[in-house]
């Protein structure tokens, strides 16, 4: 009983809303009802209604995950992707908020356990969700950092930011590297300020559709 009540539970995920600006150049979300309660009541008994909503999205909305099929034709997509990667995942912080420089080297995960983990970056870019600062000028992930966190085994990486790579970069080394190597990616994370250096599981699960390489997920972590 004492874990239990130890135990909490934190939301990562930025809220989708219709209209809401997550990318550049990606189109916004449309959100709307396909079969509202009023006119479903032709359909059942009186006194039973149902609502039915539709939302219309590119799959780079939110809060999401990349697979390797986002970066290489012929990588694996989501209905691939094993759920021992996105699920119960021992995870670690690796705090930049306090970096002056927008290029997060190796040098930022010097000492920290990798290994089999998932591994968030916060860089306290979400606190500009919502408004124009958050579409340019991102923190990122340098091309030597994301090789390092390969070959020392990361099971998954995020990041609160708009992008894992530079957008002034178009060869994206970061995705190249961290999708090469079929490693999850998850990027505009948020409330990583809430999460201790350790002791916590990272979950990030989208749906299992064929074809579709990244998609929205309801990042969380459970702490203690």
């Amino acid at each position: 009983m004492a874990a239990e009540s130890n135990r909490r539970i934190v939301d990562l995920s930025h809220e989708i809303v219709d209209g809401m600006t997550t990318h550049p150049g990606i189109p916004a979300p449309s959100i709307s009802t396909f079969l509202t309660h009023e006119a479903s009541t032709a359909r059942y008994a009186p006194g039973t209604t149902f609502e039915i909503g539709r939302i219309d999205l590119v799959a780079n909305t939110g809060t999401y995950i990349d697979t390797p099929a986002h970066r290489f034709p012929d990588g694996q997509d989501l209905a691939g992707l094993e759920l021992e990667r996105v699920v119960d995942v021992d995870g670690v912080l690796v705090d930049c908020r306090g970096a002056t420089e927008r290029a997060i080297g190796p040098d930022a995960f010097a000492g920290v356990d990798v290994r089999g983990r998932a591994v968030l970056v916060a860089t306290g870019w979400d606190e500009h969700w919502g408004t124009p600062a958050y579409l340019s000028d991102n923190p990122f992930l340098t091309g030597a950092a994301a090789e390092w966190l390969v070959s020392s085994g990361a099971a998954l990486i995020g990041i609160d930011s708009l992008n894992v790579d530079s957008l002034t970069d178009p060869t994206r080394p970061a995705h190249t590297a961290i999708l090469r190597a079929g490693i999850p990616l998850v990027e505009h994370l948020t409330g990583l300020g809430e999460l201790p250096p350790a002791g916590w599981r990272f979950f990030a699960v989208p749906p299992r559709i064929v074809g579709m390489a990244t998609f929205p997920v309801r990042a969380f972590a459970i702490v203690g």
